[in-house]
C-alpha cells in the first residue's frame, strides 16, 4: 500500500530576465521556473500600458527570447486535468532608443621600452555578454580607421602608437554596438628633446625678442614635428621648431617641447625638461665710465660702457646729446669690454643693444670730457708754513703760471672746508677742520671745456695746541763785566717767527711775575737770541715768539734766571749759619733785608722747579726758616717793590 503527500499550497513560480533593456534590433532572455519539481509547461503573458494582457502565441518553453517591450508574467501547467500554478511576479522589459556603446580602456597611454614595449587594451559592453570585438587603428589624425582584428576577444596587446577604438558584435545576423570613444596611445622614441634659448642670457628684459628652439638630440635624418607647452600665458606655436615672441610679464614661466616623428604620427619623444624664463620689468641701465675726464695735450681718454648684470651687449656711442647722430657702433671685437678712445672734448653718452631686432638699454648718464691746456698749476700757502697753529691766519692760493687768461677755479681738498670757485681760500682763524690736502685746477671762463691739469697736492696741518717757547740763558752765574746771552726756541720748530724778550718783575700778590719788554724788542727780533750787557745782579727773563698779521703769539716761556752773588745797594740775602755747605739735618735761616716791607724767598734746585719758601719751609716776616736741607739749590729774595737780592748757592750733605 502506497501513501502520497499532497501539499495544500500551490508551488512557487519565478520569472527572471537577463538585461531588461532591449537594444535596438536586439533581444533579451526571459526564464520561468517552478521550485523543486518538473514536468511543467509554461504559459507566457504580455501587456503594455496601452493594451490588455494577452497570451504570447507559440511559447510554452521555460526560456524564451523576446524583442518586444512590455510587462511580462508567466505560469506553469501540467497533468490532465491541467493543474496551474499561480502567476509569477511581473517583469518590465524596455527597448532602448540607442545602440549600446562599447567602452575602451588602456593600461597605459604611452608605450615605453621600460614598460616592455607594449600596452594592453580592453573593450567591453555594459550589462551584456556574448559579444565579440572588432579592433580599429588610425595612424594619424587625418587617416581613416583600419580594422586590425575582427571578432576577437575583449583584450588586445599593441606595440605601435595610434588612435584606437573598438565595437562589439553578436548574433546572426551580427548586431553591432556603437564604436567606443577613441583612445590615443603614444610610442616614445629614445631621442631626447631639449628646449634652448637662442641667446643664452641670464637675464631677460621686457620688450626683448625671445627665440626658443626645440632640439632633438641624435635626431639624425628623421623629420620631426613639434609640440610646445608652457606654464606662462604665451600662446604656443603649432608644429614649429622655433617659438619666437616678445618678452613681457606674462612670459614668466616654464617651457617644454616634444618631438613627433613626421612619418609615424604617434611616435614621439618624452617631454623635455623645463626651461625657466624670468622677465625683468624695468629696462636695464647703461653705465659709462671714463679713466679720466680731461684729454691730455696730444693724448686721449678711454670710455667704458657696460650693462650689468647681463651679457650679449653691443655698445652705441653718442657725442652731444641723446638725439645726436650715432658716433660709433662697436663690432664684436669690442663687445666684451665696450671701450673706445676719444680725443675730442664734449658730452658723451652710451647705451647697449642686443638681439635681432635690436633691444636697447636705457641711455647712460653723460660724462663730460674736457681738453687740457699746457699751463702749470701750483697751490701755495701764504705765509708758506706747512704747519700752523689753531687761531692763525693763512691763505691757500691757486696760481696758474703764464698768460693773462681769465680763469674759474676748482678745488679738491680732504679738509672739511667748503670748495670755492675763487683762486684762494682765506682762513682767518685756523682749526683742525682746515687740516688736509689741497689741490686745484683752472677752467677758462670763455671756453669752459678747456681746463688745466690738477695741481699737485699741498698739505696743510693745523696744530690745536698753542706752541710753547723755551728760553735758555748763558752764563747762569754772572762774572764781573760779562754779558748775558738769551736764546729763545719754539717747540716743534716752524718758520716765520719773530722773538720778544722780557724781564721778570716779582708780583707778591700771587706766585707769578709781570713781564717788561727789554729794549729793542717791541716789534720782535728776527734773531732767536738777545744780548744783555752790563747786568751785575740776579735777574729773571722770559721770551715768546710771534708771527703773521695780526700777530699770533706762542705761550711765554718759563722764567729763567741769571744769578749773581753781588749785593744790590737796596736789597740783600743773608744766611745763618753763614757757610756754603750744610748738613741735611741743619736748620738754616734766610733773611731778606732792604727798603721794602714785603719779601718772598725763592729757590731753584738742580733737579726740580722754581718754588717758594712756603713750599719747603716757613716764612716769618722777611725770614725763611728751613728745618732740613734735602738738596742743593740756589736761593734769593724778591721784594714787593720788584727787586732781586743777591743769590746764594747752598749745598746739603
Amino acid at each position: 500500500m502506497f501513501c502520497y503527500f499532497i501539499p495544500t499550497d500551490k508551488p512557487n513560480i519565478k520569472l527572471t530576465a537577463g538585461p531588461t533593456i532591449i537594444p535596438v534590433g536586439g533581444r533579451v532572455n526571459l526564464s520561468c521556473s517552478v521550485d523543486d519539481s518538473d514536468g511543467w509547461k509554461y504559459d507566457w503573458f504580455r501587456r503594455t500600458s496601452n493594451s490588455n494582457e494577452a497570451q504570447v502565441d507559440g511559447e510554452e518553453n521555460r526560456d524564451i527570447r523576446v524583442s518586444q517591450g512590455g510587462i511580462y508574467r508567466c505560469r506553469g501547467r501540467r497533468g490532465k486535468p491541467v493543474y496551474y500554478t499561480d502567476y509569477s511576479d511581473e517583469v518590465t522589459v524596455e527597448i532602448t532608443a540607442n545602440k549600446p556603446r562599447a567602452s575602451l580602456t588602456a593600461d597605459s597611454r604611452v608605450i615605453t621600452a621600460a614598460g616592455g614595449g607594449r600596452v594592453r587594451l580592453s573593450c567591453s559592453v555594459d550589462e551584456s555578454n556574448s559579444w565579440k570585438y572588432d579592433w580599429f587603428q588610425r595612424e594619424s589624425e587625418s587617416s581613416a580607421a583600419q580594422i586590425i582584428k575582427d571578432k576577437g576577444p575583449d583584450t588586445m596587446s599593441i606595440s605601435d602608437g595610434g588612435m584606437y577604438h573598438c565595437r562589439g558584435g553578436r548574433g546572426n545576423p551580427v548586431y553591432y554596438t556603437e564604436n567606443s570613444t577613441a583612445v590615443t596611445v603614444w610610442k616614445r622614441v629614445s631621442n631626447k628633446a631639449v628646449v634652448k634659448m637662442q641667446n643664452d642670457w641670464s637675464q631677460i628684459f621686457r620688450g626683448e625678442t625671445i627665440t626658443l628652439t626645440c632640439e632633438i638630440q641624435d635626431g639624425g635624418d628623421t623629420e620631426w614635428e613639434y609640440l610646445w607647452t608652457t606654464s606662462s600665458s604665451e600662446t604656443s606655436p603649432k608644429q614649429r621648431e622655433r617659438w619666437i615672441f616678445t618678452a613681457s610679464a606674462s612670459s614668466r614661466g616654464n617651457y617644454w617641447c616634444q618631438g613627433k616623428v613626421k612619418m609615424d604620427f604617434y611616435s614621439s619623444t618624452e617631454w623635455s625638461d623645463p626651461l625657466r624664463l624670468t622677465v625683468t620689468e624695468s629696462k636695464p641701465q647703461s653705465k659709462l665710465r671714463a679713466d679720466r675726464t680731461e684729454v691730455p695735450v696730444g693724448g686721449s681718454v678711454t670710455l667704458s660702457c657696460s650693462v650689468n648684470p647681463s651679457s650679449g651687449w653691443k655698445y652705441y656711442w653718442y657725442r652731444g646729446d641723446q638725439s645726436s647722430e650715432l658716433l660709433i657702433r662697436h663690432d664684436d671685437v669690442f663687445k666684451s669690454n665696450g671701450q673706445i678712445s676719444v680725443s675730442q672734448e664734449g658730452q658723451y653718452w652710451c647705451r647697449g643693444g642686443r638681439g635681432e631686432p635690436v633691444y636697447y638699454s636705457q641711455y647712460s648718464q653723460s660724462v663730460r670730457i674736457n681738453t687740457l691746456v699746457s699751463k702749470r698749476v701750483v697751490v701755495t700757502l701764504h705765509p708758506n708754513w706747512s704747519e700752523i697753529y689753531h687761531g692763525e691766519m693763512i691763505t691757500v692760493r691757486c696760481e696758474i703760471q703764464g698768460g693773462d687768461t681769465e680763469w674759474e677755479y676748482e678745488w679738491k681738498t680732504t679738509s672739511s672746508i667748503k670748495s670755492s670757485n675763487q683762486n684762494e681760500f682765506r682762513i682767518s682763524s685756523a682749526s683742525s677742520s682746515h687740516s688736509g690736502n689741497y689741490r686745484c685746477k683752472g677752467r677758462k671762463k670763455n671756453a669752459q671745456h678747456e681746463t688745466t691739469e690738477w695741481s699737485d697736492f699741498i698739505k696743510l696741518t693745523v696744530n690745536n695746541n698753542k706752541p710753547q717757547s723755551v728760553l735758555t740763558v748763558s752764563p747762569s752765574w754772572l762774572s764781573p763785566g760779562a754779558s748775558v746771552t738769551l736764546k729763545c726756541e719754539v717747540e716743534h720748530p716752524s718758520a716765520g717767527w719773530r722773538f720778544y724778550w722780557y724781564k721778570t718783575v716779582p708780583k707778591l700778590s700771587d706766585r707769578l711775575y709781570r713781564y717788561e719788554l727789554l729794549p729793542g724788542s717791541d716789534s720782535g727780533t728776527e734773531e732767536d737770541s738777545y744780548m744783555v750787557h752790563g747786568q751785575t745782579h740776579t735777574a729773571g727773563y722770559v721770551c715768546r715768539a710771534g708771527r703773521g698779521e695780526p700777530v699770533f703769539y706762542t705761550e711765554h716761556s718759563k722764567p729763567t734766571f741769571v744769578w749773581s752773588g753781588d749785593f744790590p745797594p737796596s736789597a740783600s740775602l743773608t744766611v745763618s749759619p753763614d757757610r756754603v755747605q750744610h748738613f741735611t739735618s741743619d736748620s738754616v735761616s734766610l733773611s731778606c733785608e732792604g727798603n721794602s716791607t714785603e719779601w718772598r724767598v725763592r729757590r731753584f734746585p738742580e733737579d726740580s722747579y722754581l718754588s717758594l719758601c712756603s713750599d719747603w719751609g716757613t716764612m716769618t716776616g722777611s725770614t725763611c726758616n728751613i728745618s732740613g736741607l734735602n738738596s742743593s739749590a740756589v736761593y734769593w729774595c724778591e721784594s714787593g717793590s720788584g727787586q732781586f737780592t743777591n743769590s746764594v748757592n747752598i749745598t746739603g750733605h
